[in-house]
């Protein structure tokens, strides 16, 4: 351990579990605080997720618009989902492509990963610039993914200049998406596509 992270590491006194459900867990941690005195924390369990930047030859983007309930409005986001057990971050970047907006990557490229709120959850978001895009039915691997049965879905298309506009005015407010649009706008911009994908 770092002398920084010792200046600051909080040690776990007693751990239980408050909440468990079909995708998160609330954990409850009594911590140690560097000057000997305690602490309650309050965790959220995430397994984790993949959001792609889905941009087209023609340098459009592929998003998703949708209901969002715990905001109780519609969202538009880079379409995403969370890691199934002993999934990689880039097996489920292809599967939740399919599902979501019906296409198979032939290139992904990792553009980085985001601590959604490490306030009080464990969940990291892989990002990925997917590109070569073609409809899943023309891929053996793309087998029977399907939407999901709870997700209504529209897939919008749009230029990648614009989607940073609407980052910029809030329009696009979803951080992962906000930090995959403007991660892939400056791959763009810089003129770096060709790198070697994942």
């Amino acid at each position: 351990m770092s002398e920084d992270q010792a200046d600051f590491a909080e040690r776990t006194i007693s751990s239980r579990v408050a909440f468990s459900g079909h995708l998160l867990r609330l954990r409850v941690d009594t911590v140690e605080l560097p000057d000997g005195t305690s602490a309650t924390r309050e965790i959220i369990e995430h397994p984790g997720a993949a959001a792609m930047v889905a941009l087209t030859e023609d340098n459009e983007v592929l998003l998703v618009r949708q209901w969002r309930h715990p905001i109780g409005r519609v969202s538009l986001e880079i379409p995403a989902g969370t890691l199934d057990a002993g999934e990689t971050v880039e097996d489920c970047a292809r599967r939740e492509l399919v599902e979501e907006i019906g296409y198979w990557p032939g290139e992904l490229r990792r553009l980085g990963a985001i601590n959604v709120s490490p306030g009080y959850s464990n969940e990291v978001i892989h990002i990925f610039l997917a590109r070569e895009l073609q409809p899943y039915q023309q891929q053996a691997g793309a087998g029977g993914w399907r939407p999901d049965p709870d997700e209504n879905l529209k897939t919008v298309a749009m230029p990648l200049g614009e989607a940073v506009r609407l980052c910029a005015g809030a329009e696009i407010s979803d951080a992962k998406s906000v930090t995959g649009i403007l991660l892939a706008w400056e791959l763009v911009e810089s003129g770096d596509m060709l790198s070697a994908p994942v």
